[in-house]
């Protein structure tokens, strides 16, 4: 039976996102992509669809898409994740890497068992359409969160951070002075435990960065413990119990598909590990 527990207010129809396919069709592959995974979602028992937020640049109307996955079993006592991907609009391997790992999950939902997964594939509409960073406003989403932004896509992303309370959240990102991948580890205690194996799976398709400063940050073993820039995606600070957050960030010179496949690798995995905490919590 299809769960309709989401708060409506955080809902929009599915045909408004239709219009916005439209405009952008042929401007950039992943936009027909995520319209493609919008009409497998159509009397799927798992996979959702819906909009957090529209607004207009320059006239031209634009909407944050948001998948929900439903796993078996997820309607009682299930955990919330949230994955979010393409708030840099010059790393559209996110945005794929995300869109990639729903539909092979839509093909196995089991993968997915217990788990209510958001999924926030494109962040930054404008930023993809250009290919650059920043969005169209010259703005670096990525310092905005939480500093009182007046950005329309940083204040619908966190008013589903806020009201939704994930136990886990997980931004991608494809860093293009890195030599392999990495994470940033943050929030509760079991972050670490998550995302070690994390890169350990995305090792079968790049290699995992190496050295003790990367990004600008102390690192060990590809792992950035405890330390970030100011303003970036994450959950209210005054959220109980923290969730988990994992930043996972492929080298953004290496071929797509590796990043992809890196990716998608990398949240199978999380999944895997977290399950034992979730079968604790629902007593199974």
């Amino acid at each position: 039976m299809r769960s309709t527990w989401i708060p409506t207010t955080l809902s929009l129809p599915r045909t408004r996102f239709e219009a916005y396919s439209t405009v952008r069709m042929g401007k950039h592959r992943l936009f027909s992509l995520v319209d493609d995974l919008r009409e497998r979602s159509i009397g799927s028992d798992h996979l959702f669809y819906s909009e957090i937020g529209s607004f207009c640049h320059d006239g031209t109307p634009y909407a944050l898409p948001r998948f929900l996955f439903l796993g078996p079993g997820a309607d009682d006592s299930p955990v919330r994740i949230a994955i979010f991907a393409g708030i840099h609009g010059d790393e559209p391997e996110t945005t794929e890497a995300a869109l990639e790992f729903l539909r092979r999950l839509s093909e196995n939902p089991e993968r997915a068992r217990g788990y209510q997964l958001f999924v926030y594939p494109v962040c930054n509409p404008t930023g993809l359409e250009d290919g650059t960073r920043h969005s169209r406003g010259g703005v670096d989403l990525n310092r905005e969160f939480w500093q009182a932004s007046r950005q329309p896509e940083v204040y619908y992303l966190e008013r589903e951070l806020g009201v939704l309370a994930f136990q886990g959240v997980i931004s991608l990102h494809a860093d293009d002075t890195a030599d392999g991948v990495y994470a940033f580890v943050r929030g509760a205690t079991l972050t670490e435990a998550l995302a070690r194996p994390a890169i350990a799976a995305a090792e079968k398709y790049l290699p995992r960065a190496t050295g003790e400063v990367i990004d600008n940050f102390p690192a060990r073993d590809a792992l950035i413990c405890n330390h970030c820039y100011d303003g970036i995606l994450t959950h209210p600070a005054e959220l109980r119990p923290v969730p988990f957050e994992i930043i996972f960030e492929t080298p953004n010179l290496a071929p797509s598909h590796l990043q992809v496949e890196a990716t998608v690798a990398a949240l199978d995995r999380i999944l895997e590990e977290y399950r034992p905490f979730l079968a604790i919590g629902q007593g199974l």
